[in-house]
């Protein structure tokens, strides 16, 4: 859904579906007439996620044990990494690689492997 996504706001508009990129442009780095889409886009990300919520018998389980104190780390460090490597995992991981973007290979390599090491440290080493 995400590819159909990027696909269809790629021929309708020319854009690039980095979510990053667009809730930046949505939040004002883009011109007045350029806001409306991006704020569409941004709306039925989170209607979708609801949606999906509410039609499927979703558990939060250990999401709910989790303090907020680290989710909120972590989500800073997740925006502070998208804007050093100029977007994030969809703008690079799909958009990115789909248009053979070495910038994009290497940028969602970065993010597999901190990912792989995260998992790897808080599996093995701090449990």
């Amino acid at each position: 859904m995400i590819g159909l996504a990027a696909i269809v706001l790629l021929l309708g508009t020319g854009r690039i579906a980095g979510v990053s990129g667009v809730l930046a442009g949505a939040m004002g780095q883009a011109p007045t007439g350029d806001r409306h889409w991006r704020w569409l886009f941004v709306a039925g990300l989170v209607i979708g996620g609801g949606l999906y919520l509410m039609f499927n018998d979703f558990q939060w389980g250990a999401a709910a044990a989790t303090p907020a104190w680290p989710v909120l780390i972590g989500a800073l460090f997740v925006g502070f990494g998208t804007r050093m490597g100029n977007g994030c995992t969809s703008g690079h991981g799909i958009c990115g690689l789909s248009r053979f973007s070495v910038r994009s290979l290497v940028a969602t390599l970065t993010f597999m492997a901190f990912g792989f090491v995260t998992v790897f440290v808080i599996r093995h080493v701090i449990a």
